[in-house]
């Protein structure tokens, strides 16, 4: 049976990643009757950082050449490092546990928010494979960042997502649906600009849903 994870980090109640990510999740458990739905918002219960038994954790898997994420508990011998397992093992299986990721995650300050990549830090292990899963990522940033803009080179949000998902997990199955120019709404030298906004979000909304049928 198929099982989605959702995931959003947003600040924003009311924001155009979590609009998007919610748009793929209806559609996809709308083609998927019955499929398992997890739901994690990491903005409104975020996850704590990682700490030294963390690490410890994680340098017993590499010098165990563990692979197998099932085996990741047999390392884990003190008591705090018993603490920090009980914060990872349920993040991890959710994870495990899914065929397709879902992420909600807007650009801040060119890069994802501090609470998506608190997640992203307790469940990533030493040569952890998860081939075979597909990731979407819902995005939303305030200018745009698309190929040929001026700003491209700065784009430290997909650009990361994307080379992480590659170089850690090995997952290159990934789609990316963005909504650009989001600070037209608000920035008075954007205005001019909210056609364009509107256009891509439009977009970005059918794109969620094209997705939301196909994965």
């Amino acid at each position: 049976m198929s099982h989605l994870l959702h995931l959003d980090s947003s600040a924003r109640r009311a924001s155009f990643s979590r609009e998007l990510s919610a748009r793929f999740a209806e559609v996809w458990r709308a083609a998927h009757p019955g499929a398992d739905y997890t739901y994690r918002d990491v903005a409104a219960e975020p996850v704590p950082p990682i700490g030294q038994a963390w690490t410890e954790i994680c340098d017993a898997v590499l010098a165990a050449e563990i692979t197998d994420p099932a085996g990741y508990a047999s390392v884990v011998k003190t008591a705090e490092q018993r603490e920090a397992w009980a914060v990872i093992e349920p993040l991890l299986t959710e994870l495990l546990a899914a065929d397709v990721v879902l992420i909600g995650a807007p650009m801040y300050n060119f890069s994802i928010p501090a609470t998506l990549k608190l997640w992203i830090d307790q469940v990533t292990f030493p040569k952890m494979s998860l081939v075979g899963k597909a990731f979407v990522v819902t995005g939303a940033r305030g200018g745009t960042y698309l190929p040929g803009t001026p700003r491209e080179p700065v784009d430290h949000h997909e650009r990361y997502l994307r080379d992480f998902f590659a170089g850690h997990y090995d997952v290159d199955d990934v789609t990316f649906l963005h909504a650009e120019l989001t600070n037209a709404l608000v920035d008075p030298r954007l205005s001019p600009r909210d056609p364009d906004r509107v256009a891509s979000r439009e977009q970005a909304l059918l794109g969620a849903e094209k997705a939301g049928r196909e994965a």
